[in-house]
């Protein structure tokens, strides 16, 4: 109780444990951290003496807001080239298909990351993560996806692998071998699935590459029984499961992820009431990807109103990518979701917190302030948690500290 490695002082503390008051604030607060752990959080009058003498370490927080490190539990991070060019062709009118037909769409993003070297991979991802880690992500998920082939796939999962070992911000790494049919088996769908259930999923598990297994059901992706077999495949290899569901139509993805106790199922757009009661039953989360819906211009949001009628909880994500998503700004992912898609910033901010960490299988271990929960915080210049989902292009991150060590300061 008396050890204390740092002690963090003139705050106030969005712990965003549920307890009565919003974002589950603590007005005029002290924290202690000792080993990479929360010890004590509470208003600083309160403080006892023996953790205020042990403090190794004193940071004045100038009045400013704590929160949880944020967890970006969706991203595509790591991928070779961009898509500037496509975009440029969508807003002279061009059509999916039609920028599919001169080579680009996913088929431009495989051949580039297929080509780039792990190092030119890590380099340019390494770059992508450091902005994210200065906004105050101190947790992100990475897919594969841009392989769709062994080799590829297993490179990308060992670059994420990677920035995890090297960088201050802890990964969690997913496998999306069913991201899209690749041009090498474009009459053999049956045999690409089979590639991923019998050669990537086992090779990743046995090399410990992936923490889960994701899959597409899309009419552009795959079918409920392809991502089937895809589940099947990662429950002999007791690996989790998420999925991309119903973000262009509903094909039942939210009831197939529920079905499998998936962690989470993405982008949801056309999920239907009885989609969000299995996620419920299920304890499925709902990832909501503001970031695609704004750049696709999608017309159907994501039934938030059903969703918390059923009681499902409800996380944000960037969707960082090339094609549909190319926003690296969790504070800007803050901010459409509520623009977008209507969450109040307390159900924003506790997208990126506390509804994340279930996503990645760090329920009550990230995303909260709590005695004994990890030491992943962000100190704010706010003067209110809303703040975080009201500015656009401002970035008012002043510490990040992530296991008890500060490791970004303004």
């Amino acid at each position: 109780m008396s050890n204390c490695d740092l002690l963090i002082t003139n705050v106030h503390v969005a712990t965003m444990v549920p307890n009565g008051t919003p974002y589950g604030a603590v007005l005029d607060a002290a924290i202690t951290i000792a080993d990479g752990r929360v010890t004590w959080v509470g208003p600083a009058g309160q403080l006892p003496v023996p953790l205020r003498d042990a403090a190794g370490q004193t940071v004045d927080g100038g009045g400013g807001w704590i929160t949880p490190g944020l967890i970006d539990c969706h991203t595509h991070l790591v991928f070779g080239g961009d898509r500037a060019h496509e975009f440029e062709m969508r807003l002279a009118g061009a059509s999916y298909e039609e920028i599919a037909r001169a080579g680009g769409g996913i088929v431009s993003t495989v051949a580039a990351t297929r080509e780039a070297s792990d190092d030119d991979l890590y380099r340019v991802a390494s770059d992508r993560l450091r902005e994210m880690i200065e906004q105050g992500v101190t947790t992100v998920e990475i897919k594969s996806g841009y392989g769709l082939d062994v080799e590829t796939e297993m490179r990308m999962l060992a670059v994420a692998r990677r920035l995890g070992d090297a960088m201050p911000v802890t990964v969690s790494t997913t496998l999306l071998g069913a991201h899209a049919l690749p041009v090498e088996f474009a009459d053999d769908r049956a045999g690409y699935i089979a590639l991923v259930a019998e050669q990537m999923i086992p090779r990743a598990a046995a090399a410990g590459l992936a923490d889960a297994v994701d899959a597409f059901c899309e009419g552009i992706g795959f079918t409920s029984d392809e991502c089937r077999t895809v589940f099947e495949a990662a429950g002999r290899h007791e690996l989790p499961v998420r999925l991309h569901a119903d973000q262009l139509s509903d094909l039942g993805g939210a009831a197939l992820a529920a079905g499998f106790g998936a962690r989470s199922a993405d982008h949801l757009e056309y999920t239907s009431r009885e989609g969000a009661r299995a996620m419920a039953a299920a304890g499925t989360t709902a990832v909501l990807l503001p970031g695609a819906y704004h750049f696709l211009q999608e017309p159907t949001k994501p039934p938030v109103e059903a969703f918390r009628e059923a009681g499902v909880r409800l996380a944000v994500a960037s969707d960082y990518n090339p094609g549909s998503s190319p926003v690296g700004s969790p504070l800007v992912t803050l901010n459409l979701a509520c623009v977008l898609f209507g969450l109040t910033p307390e159900e924003a901010l506790a997208g990126m917190t506390r509804n994340a960490a279930p996503v990645l299988g760090l329920d009550g271990e990230a995303g909260v302030l709590t005695e004994g929960a990890r030491a992943d915080m962000v100190l704010w210049d706010v003067q209110r948690p809303a703040e975080l989902c009201y500015w656009l292009g401002r970035n008012p991150c002043r510490t990040v500290v992530q296991d008890g060590a500060v490791v970004h300061s303004t």
